[in-house]
């Protein structure tokens, strides 16, 4: 078994992030990892922390508010600062757990793109780009996907929007008018978000040393999580009630099985983009193998990352 090394993962203060968080932490002695909690600064992200220090692991919390590029640079660099001086051992895994569903398109993060685009895919990218060189193979990351890049009868009765995939640089826009708020709309960037994380998995799998191995985890629906907070009322109303029907994926449940991935021999092989639904390797539909797409998306991730960067220099 490799040694767990050190894993980095965002957005465990609640859910789904916090369960993984604190199944890695509880794992027996030699199979412990170091954890790198990267999150909104606060009381959510001090208590993990102090709950996964009490079962045993070695715990830095960094805190970061991924809607804000130029905290993620920071984090980054927070991140590199530990590795080289020993304080944790070696960066083997990062997992993209963290993500957002805004209820108003139009809103923008601090860099100027709209928010669900620049929490759940820009900042990662972000993110990841500055830790390539900081990892020591074999090593993982982990970034989390979602069904809802394509149509199914559930989501169809739902009305969750299937993805419309456009130019990165568009998707990332804060988008105008009276329809960009709501559940279509807010639905549709989510989609598009989930989208862009499926081709920038293939794309980054090509682009990394063969010591870093790219998957894609799928928790399975989660109704009611803090996901949809921004959601307007009535669907959040509806995503509690049926988060209590039998056999829906919870946190709980899905949160150890995104650490096992994480860290189990049993997916070291995982690479390409792989596609995991709970505990099922499974084959994405053809709209998410694009090479066209996912070298646009590379190009534009890169000119979108240096915009932000020389906005905040400016």
């Amino acid at each position: 078994m490799t040694e767990p090394g050190t894993v980095l993962i965002t957005g465990p203060t609640r859910n789904l992030g916090r369960h993984a968080t604190l199944a890695m932490a509880g794992r027996p002695e030699g199979r412990q990892p170091d954890l790198l909690l990267v999150g909104r600064a606060g009381r959510d992200l001090t208590a993990v922390a102090g709950e996964a220090r009490a079962r045993g692991a070695n715990v830095r919390e960094i805190g970061c508010d991924l809607s804000r590029l130029a905290d993620v640079r920071a984090a980054a660099a927070t991140v590199r600062n530990l590795l080289a001086t020993g304080v944790v051992r070696p960066l083997r895994a990062l997992v993209a757990n963290a993500g957002t569903m805004s209820s108003d398109t139009r809103r923008a993060s601090s860099d100027g793109y709209e928010l669900t685009f620049a929490v759940n895919y820009l900042a990662h990218a972000q993110l990841i780009g500055d830790l390539l060189g900081s990892f020591t193979a074999p090593a993982r990351v982990v970034l989390l996907g979602s069904n809802t890049y394509h149509a199914n009868f559930w989501r169809k009765l739902l009305r969750v929007p299937e993805a419309q995939w456009a130019d990165p640089v568009e998707l990332a826009r804060p988008a105008t008018g009276e329809r960009a708020s709501g559940l279509a709309a807010s639905g549709l960037a989510y989609s598009n978000a989930k989208l862009a994380i499926l081709y920038y998995a293939h794309e980054l799998q090509r682009r990394v040393g063969a010591g870093i191995n790219v998957s894609v985890f799928e928790p399975g629906w989660m109704p009611g999580t803090a996901l949809g907070r921004g959601a307007p009322q009535a669907f959040q109303a509806m995503s509690r009630a049926l988060g209590r029907v039998p056999g829906v994926s919870k946190p709980r449940r899905s949160g150890p099985l995104l650490a096992a991935m994480t860290l189990d021999d049993e997916w070291a092989h995982l690479r390409g983009g792989a596609f995991v639904v709970k505990t099922k390797l499974t084959e994405v539909r053809p709209v998410a193998h694009d090479r066209d797409r996912e070298r646009r998306l590379w190009e534009a991730t890169t000119e979108l990352l240096e915009q932000a960067g020389e906005i905040v220099q400016g």
